[in-house]
């Protein structure tokens, strides 16, 4: 079973069941996690990105929030084996979020994807196996 999440409306594709919301609003998470019915998933990608603001620190801080909704989501429903693929930006509260996914997972590795432009600041961050 293969679910997907996003803010936007998505063409259907087939073999995943798509829901259109705000990850962020209890009454989405609560639609994904009734998708779910109990079972653990072995992945969870999360590209989340907030609408930027232009304020450097906002921004950065909406970002952190984001991936930390995605690790607490995780820890919540990853099989023990399972991964967590999340996309972050360095900056105020990048290590301090770094050293959570090390709590969380026995390796955590970083990532910074060829299309991304050299000077950009994202990063992805993949976490495995559940300690």
């Amino acid at each position: 079973m293969v679910l997907a999440l996003d803010l936007l409306e998505m063409e259907p594709i087939h073999g995943v069941d798509f829901i259109q919301g705000d990850f962020r609003e209890d009454d989405v998470l609560a639609r994904l996690e009734e998708k779910l019915n109990g079972r653990s998933v072995g992945l969870v990608m999360s590209d989340m990105a907030p609408n930027m603001s232009g304020v450097p620190l906002v921004d950065q801080a909406r970002i952190m929030h984001l991936a930390e909704l995605g690790l607490a989501f995780s820890q919540e429903h990853l099989k023990p084996e399972g991964a967590f693929l999340v996309k972050v930006f360095q900056g105020a509260d990048y290590e301090a979020f770094f050293r959570a996914m090390r709590e969380v997972f026995k390796t955590v590795a970083v990532r910074k994807p060829e299309a991304s432009r050299d000077r950009s600041a994202e990063l992805y961050l993949l976490g495995r196996v559940l300690r």
